[in-house]
């Protein structure tokens, strides 16, 4: 049974049944809501090809995950709303409203119709349900460790709220988990058709468990004995922060503790994610084990720091984090990228890509809004080198001439998209082909896939194809397919003037005939060394994170205290944490460097361990009850 210690005799006492029900009931329902508002990070891949399917590659990957930030930026006015709300009305009934909000919103998603089926509208409702989830967790944090601070004992408080800071890598391993299950049990081909919309569907399951722990709930103790004497705030806003004495609190908090707090939380665990997934090429299932592995060994940190902080204070331990977090988050991805994908990091170390261009071909490819089009010889280069994790250089070519890539003894000259006219996507493909060829020769690891080819294409297909070897005869004597005229135009296989007349034909499958596509090699992966290094990453998640929600509450009065505390907090981690994978990413393709993106979150981690260090000060024996 864990222990408390009385201020006034020194002693320990066992924490009371209520104590307990207060923690239990405040994590399990913020575990759910994290689950749910987590689900479309974890599934990023699936819902931009879902949803943005209309734009190339490198532009969904932005596009998504600015949709996910999306829920972000709105997190702060969520706060404003319910943080008034919870000051002035309590509580409790706020987080019945959030949960409520949270849960319908992701359902929705999951019975969502995609862009084939709906168009632009479906991109639009999608990022509308972001923000209402957005919304809704604006309101959740800022009461639960209000709620859980306000009932547990003096000189114990970053402990009780440690366990409220756990339930956001909590919520995400679960996330993880229900997307593993869905995943085995039905398959890959059928998640990514339709699976991935199953942890969604089940968030009404969630919803109602949610419901019915926060109707048992009690109101806060420090809130209700407010009301009595009736000392409560009349207008939280305007106290919080239209009075300087409470404002320069909020500025504090937001650039002294949170902003960085903010940029190595959503290092540590989303961008990793996304570093394994899309950077490194691991595939989805091995690198959600990944990640589930190190959230397990890494989150009992979280209740560890909360636990220390209540001995050495809050400030030394998020201090040490951020420090520790700059110093070495290039040396940590650098390893995480010779342990899961070493063949990409052999072929890195040895061969770098030279793009010569034109001056002011090249453009700065970060598209928030989906509609912007990079067409020039240059952006299509970097764009295709960028998908594949291959570093590169620009140098500047004459003008008036088409980008060129050069790869090792290879040269392949790009193309303009506008000027290409309705020749592009043949050139885009022939340019794509060659690029992978001399890739593949230069020793990166790309698998060339199964081509399936109709006999009326199969002799142009042998022909396109000379560096195969193949024999058309030798082909149409082996094994074949027949399929339909449907099939042939659904499986985009014809076209529909192609299969114009055509009652059937014969499909081959040739092997390593196909697209190219950049791998981490499974029988290479060093499951023990990535999952150490995430392990790491998660642990300087806790050191920021496990202590931040008792600083945050022992800084502002309790008439406020919901409103003061939930504004910071989502500013920092919904402006400049929500932002991080999106401005990581396009950094990295600018500079043709995939590691690159990380003087994010260092240099806002660098701003403020000097503010924080210079001005934030010691909470942890201050008196919250006393603190009207």
């Amino acid at each position: 049974m864990a222990h408390v210690t009385t201020a006034a005799t020194g002693k320990t006492r066992g924490m009371t049944g209520e104590e307990r029900k207060v923690i239990v009931a405040s994590s399990l329902g913020t575990i759910f809501e994290w689950y749910d508002f987590y689900l479309y990070g974890s599934l990023a891949i699936y819902i931009g090809a879902a949803f943005f399917s209309q734009y190339p590659e490198t532009t969904r990957n932005i596009f998504a995950l600015l949709a996910f930030a999306a829920g972000f930026l709105v997190r702060p006015f969520g706060a404003l709303v319910f943080g008034r709300l919870g000051d002035l009305v309590g509580r409790k009934y706020t987080f019945l409203v959030t949960i409520l909000i949270m849960g319908v919103s992701t359902f929705l998603v999951g019975i969502l119709p995609d862009a084939s089926t709906i168009g632009i509208a479906a991109p639009i409702i999608l990022i509308v349900l972001r923000m209402l989830q957005g919304l809704a967790l604006g309101g959740e944090y800022g009461g639960a460790a209000t709620y859980v601070a306000e009932h547990a004992p003096r000189g114990r408080r970053g402990f009780f709220t440690s366990w409220i800071q756990t339930t956001a890598t909590a919520g995400l391993l679960l996330s993880l988990l229900v997307i593993l299950l869905v995943q085995v049990a039905v398959g890959k081909e059928a998640f990514a058709a339709w699976g991935w919309r199953v942890p969604f569907l089940l968030s009404c399951v969630l919803l109602g468990i949610s419901v019915w722990i926060r109707l048992k709930m009690n109101e806060s103790p420090a809130f209700k004995k407010m009301k009595e004497e009736g000392k409560g705030s009349k207008a939280p806003l305007t106290e919080a922060f239209g009075q300087w004495k409470n404002a320069k609190v909020a500025l504090l908090a937001l650039f002294g503790a949170v902003v960085g707090q903010a940029v190595v939380w959503y290092s540590g665990q989303f961008y990793a994610l996304f570093f394994l997934q899309n950077i490194l090429k691991v595939d989805g299932q091995s690198a959600n084990l990944m990640v589930a592995a190190s959230l397990v060994l890494g989150t009992g940190f979280f209740v560890f720091f909360g636990w220390l902080s209540d001995r050495i204070g809050r400030k030394p331990i998020i201090m040490a984090g951020l420090l520790l977090a700059m110093m070495t988050y290039f040396p940590l991805f650098k390893a995480m990228t010779h342990a899961a994908n070493p063949a990409l990091a052999e072929a890195q170390a040895t061969i770098r890509a030279t793009v010569t261009a034109a001056p002011g071909d090249c453009k700065f490819q970060f598209n928030p809004t989906g509609t912007a089009k990079f067409t020039t010889s240059c952006d299509i280069a970097t764009a295709f080198l960028t998908r594949n994790s291959v570093p590169y250089d620009v140098v500047p070519g004459p003008a008036g001439q088409p980008a060129t890539v050069k790869i090792g003894d290879a040269t392949v000259t790009s193309y303009d998209a506008i000027a290409a006219g309705d020749q592009a996507k043949a050139m885009g493909s022939a340019f794509e082909k060659q690029i992978n060829m001399a890739l593949q020769a230069s020793g990166y690891p790309l698998v060339r896939g199964t081509a399936k080819v109709p006999d009326a294409k199969l002799d142009g297909f042998v022909a396109a194809n000379p560096e195969l070897s193949l024999d058309p005869a030798a082909i149409r004597a082996g094994t074949s397919e027949t399929q339909t005229a449907e099939q042939l135009v659904a499986a985009k296989l014809l076209t529909a003037d192609e299969a114009a007349g055509v009652s059937d034909m014969a499909v081959y499958s040739v092997p390593n005939a196909g697209t190219f596509a950049m791998v981490a090699d499974p029988a290479r992966v060093n499951w023990i060394i990535t999952i150490a290094v995430l392990t790491v990453l998660v642990i300087y998640v806790t050191m920021v994170y496990g202590p931040i929600a008792a600083l945050l509450v022992e800084l502002f009065p309790t008439r406020i205290r919901y409103t003061g505390m939930s504004l910071p907090y989502h500013i920092g981690n919904g402006w400049f944490g929500g932002l991080l994978p999106a401005t990581a990413f396009a950094m990295s393709a600018a500079q043709g460097d995939i590691y690159y993106g990380l003087w994010y979150p260092i240099v806002f981690a660098g701003l403020t361990l000097v503010i924080g260090l210079l001005f934030l000060p010691e909470t942890k024996d201050r008196d919250i009850d006393a603190m009207t």
